[in-house]
């Protein structure tokens, strides 16, 4: 179902971004990185943390570990990442193929700058299998993302 929302995201939002569907997993950044022919830090991973009662989603490069001071400085409190249960009933995507397009929710999505040194990245698309290729600007402009600076 995941994978269909984020057609329809496409379809309504910018229908001329074709999703990647690929036979083999790319859950993991290595993974990804491998399947799609880039460098780790050119697949955006998205990440799912609760900052007080709110559920978020960062994306940042695949590469990119955050930082626990930058984070709480940002948003004012500590950060939790979800649950695999708890991702997957927020945000309808799979762990592996969670991205910013198609959410079951709306959340609040914060992209982070080391996204800007790649004129492409490669967000999942709702499955494990999944992707776009997109720019990051143009990824924060469809998401409504807010810039944000909390990683290493």
């Amino acid at each position: 179902m995941s994978l269909q929302s984020v057609r329809q995201f496409f379809a309504d939002n910018a229908p001329d971004i074709d999703i990647i569907e690929l036979s083999q997993s790319t859950a993991t950044v290595a993974l990804a990185a491998a399947a799609h022919h880039v460098e780790p830090g050119q697949i955006a991973k998205t990440l799912s943390l609760k900052v007080k009662n709110e559920v978020i989603l960062v994306v940042a490069k695949g590469d990119a570990r955050l930082d626990n001071k930058k984070l709480k400085n940002t948003f004012g409190a500590k950060a939790r990442m979800l649950s695999s249960d708890e991702v997957v009933t927020i945000t309808g995507h799979p762990v592996g193929g969670v991205c910013p397009f198609g959410l079951e929710n709306p959340l609040a999505i914060y992209c982070d700058v080391s996204l800007k040194q790649y004129p492409e990245v490669l967000p999942a698309a709702g499955a494990i299998h999944s992707a776009v290729r997109i720019s990051p600007e143009r990824m924060a402009e469809l998401t409504r993302a807010k810039w944000i600076d909390v990683c290493l």
